[in-house]
């Protein structure tokens, strides 16, 4: 994938695009959505414009744009979210506190910073053009990992609210489930990672450097498990055989009391339903399993006598595969299944993809300079590497070296799995 700046005609069409997306996913929400939090993971949509509105503005307009003029001194604090080098933040279980700035106030600020981003991108002669759009470029891609998050985030809020809002209310396409066949792959020594050149596509400090992997023969599932795969999990009583489960998996669901997927609830007819960005639905037996643990996927796999992929056996595989599937853009929010291409389907969008690879730095890894060397290596402890976007990741957001990463208990976001074994 082309970097974002030779997809679009310049770099100011770029920018525009993608902050008129951000807030066109707004355009179905009432002014009471905007400020609720329902957990301390999920942040309020609000909270989420101005921090994606901060962020131009502190690592680009506060040292580039020679007459800029914060638009709030406090939002520096308000709205950083965990940069320790840049100064102070609020509190993340807190954000929902924050009844001031209005929304009113917010969209103020991102208009503020918009006319401010479009000069500097305008002065085509300024000394530091090649940082300021690289940093544009760091800025864009921020902000659709945000877009994904609001929407994650607003369906945990959605779900919590026994009236069951609807996002958006489109009609969901039966999903059509082929059967789950194998594709042998031979393994040996191989290459994974980005080459940290932007002529080969964007890239994050994460996904760097390329490196060598050794990999013993393999053989990777077709598509992704299904909702009812899982179900027939469930059925042979999956959520109580200690004997699936890893100690701390085990420990969280005796905890947790877990006894179906993330947003699953039984239906007035006895049938499974699952809370949608769409609404209240009943559960598509063959769509991808979604909304479930790295611990989950991890048990199914024990039951079923296969296991996860690592995630070079995961790039390996989708390196040569088109980037197709369900995606932001479709209008669904919701895994409806990948169409039958081949041996491999629906690596990319739908469901993101869970590996059995921890998140850690790659051999010879070195994060970015300055506060953006926080950006992503600080968090490589204690979380799983997934693979391949889902249905609220942005299509042009995802290649085959995307590093997404999360706690293994981790159930809100778009996660599903597919299965690997031994060749």
């Amino acid at each position: 994938m082309k970097p974002r700046f030779e997809v679009c005609e310049g770099v100011v069409e770029a920018y525009r695009e993608v902050r008129a997306r951000t807030e066109a996913l707004c355009d179905p929400l009432e002014p009471d959505d905007f400020n609720i939090q329902t957990m301390p993971d999920v942040s309020p949509v609000k909270w989420h414009i101005a921090h994606v509105t901060w962020f131009f503005e502190t690592f680009i307009l506060r040292s580039y744009l020679a007459d800029y003029e914060a638009f709030h001194p406090r939002f520096a604090h308000l709205f950083n979210s965990y940069y320790e080098t840049v100064g102070t933040f609020h509190p993340r279980p807190e954000r929902g506190f924050l009844n001031r700035p209005t929304v009113k106030e917010i969209f103020a600020y991102r208009a503020h910073v918009n006319e401010a981003m479009e000069r500097l991108l305008g002065q085509v002669e300024h000394p530091d053009r090649e940082t300021i759009e690289f940093l544009a470029q760091v800025g864009l891609n921020h902000e659709q990992q945000h877009q994904e998050l609001m929407l994650t985030d607003l369906k945990h809020v959605f779900a919590n609210n026994p009236l069951r809002p609807v996002y958006r209310d489109v009609e969901l396409p039966s999903a059509v489930a082929t059967p789950m066949d194998w594709r042998d792959l031979e393994g040996g020594l191989v290459e994974i990672g980005h080459s940290g050149a932007l002529e080969d596509g964007y890239f994050y400090d994460n996904e760097t450097p390329v490196h060598k992997v050794w990999l013993e023969p393999y053989r990777l599932a077709s598509r992704p498990v299904t909702n009812g795969e899982f179900i027939a999990f469930m059925e042979d009583g999956g959520y109580g055989r200690s004997d699936l489960w890893l100690s701390e998996a085990w420990a969280t669901v005796c905890d947790q009391g877990w006894q179906a997927p993330f947003y699953w609830e039984k239906l007035e007819d006895g049938a499974w339903g699952q809370m949608t960005l769409c609404g209240l639905r009943a559960v598509d037996r063959n769509a991808p399993v979604v909304h479930v643990s790295f611990f989950e996927a991890d048990a199914f796999a024990r039951w079923a006598g296969k296991r996860l992929p690592n995630e070079a056996e995961w790039e390996v595989a989708a390196c040569d595969q088109p980037i197709e599937g369900t995606f932001q853009g479709d209008g669904l929010f919701h895994p409806v299944g990948p169409e039958s291409k081949g041996l491999l389907n629906g690596l990319y969008g739908d469901v993101w993809e869970w590996t059995s690879s921890p998140y850690a730095p790659y051999p010879g890894f070195k994060p970015l300079g300055g506060s953006l060397g926080e950006y992503n290596g600080k968090f490589m402890c204690s979380q799983f590497v997934l693979r391949g976007g889902s249905c609220a990741t942005p299509k042009d957001h995802i290649r085959p070296t995307y590093r997404n990463f999360f706690y293994p208990k981790d159930r809100w976001q778009f996660s599903g799995f597919r299965l690997a074994e031994d060749g």
